[in-house]
């Protein structure tokens, strides 16, 4: 088990574990976008008719770079910059699906919404609370 834990983020806190555990689920998401439109239909499940193919792909392509971002944030958390483009990764996830749930209608808070609301708010709210932590 010491070598798996070798690749895990070393930094103190559970901050980073999470960071790179929310980035690789994310990218299995990710990955299952380019299999079908499915899961993107549960997300967007005010409008499953509007998430097509390209869409879910497109979407994907997105998710699988912030978990990128996320994941480089993991290993780099005492990086300033690193910090703040995750910080950002996670407004933009929460800013995107607010506005689908609560302007345009297309997503309902269900399961499909739950998890990436929950996930982008905690984070917010765990990244501002360990800022001085992690930065200072």
């Amino acid at each position: 088990m010491d070598k798996l834990t070798q690749f895990l983020p070393q930094e103190d806190g559970y901050l980073p574990k999470w960071l790179f555990f929310i980035s690789v689920v994310s990218m299995f998401n990710s990955v299952q976008t380019y299999l079908g439109p499915q899961l993107s239909k549960q997300v967007y499940a005010g409008a499953p008719e509007q998430v097509t193919g390209l869409s879910a792909r497109t979407f994907g392509t997105w998710t699988m770079i912030t978990s990128i971002v996320r994941l480089f944030g993991s290993y780099y958390i005492r990086n300033e910059p690193v910090y703040k483009l995750t910080i950002a990764t996670f407004w933009v996830a929460f800013g995107h699906f607010q506005l689908e749930w609560l302007v345009y209608k297309t997503a309902r808070f269900g399961k499909g919404l739950a998890g990436p609301f929950i996930v982008s708010t905690a984070s917010l709210v765990w990244m501002y609370k360990s800022w001085d932590y992690y930065l200072n």
